[in-house]
């Protein structure tokens, strides 16, 4: 009996794998975070003074509390 697992085993670690053919869309996600990248950068840039002064209010307002 054992004789016949070993065999099996080995006959299974060794057949023969098909290629897999869709890894996954890679560069959809990367063309999603380059573009996430992007828009924090712009929005950081333009808006990056009142964000400051909105978070700077908000977490005075909580520690006044």
């Amino acid at each position: 009996m054992s004789l016949h697992l070993t065999r099996l085993f080995v006959a299974l670690l060794l057949r023969p794998r098909p290629a897999r053919k869709e890894r996954g869309d890679v560069p959809g996600w990367v063309l999603i975070t380059v573009m996430t990248a992007g828009l924090v950068v712009a929005i950081w840039t333009l808006a990056g003074d009142q964000l400051a002064t909105m978070l700077r209010n908000a977490l005075s307002s909580v520690a006044n509390k």
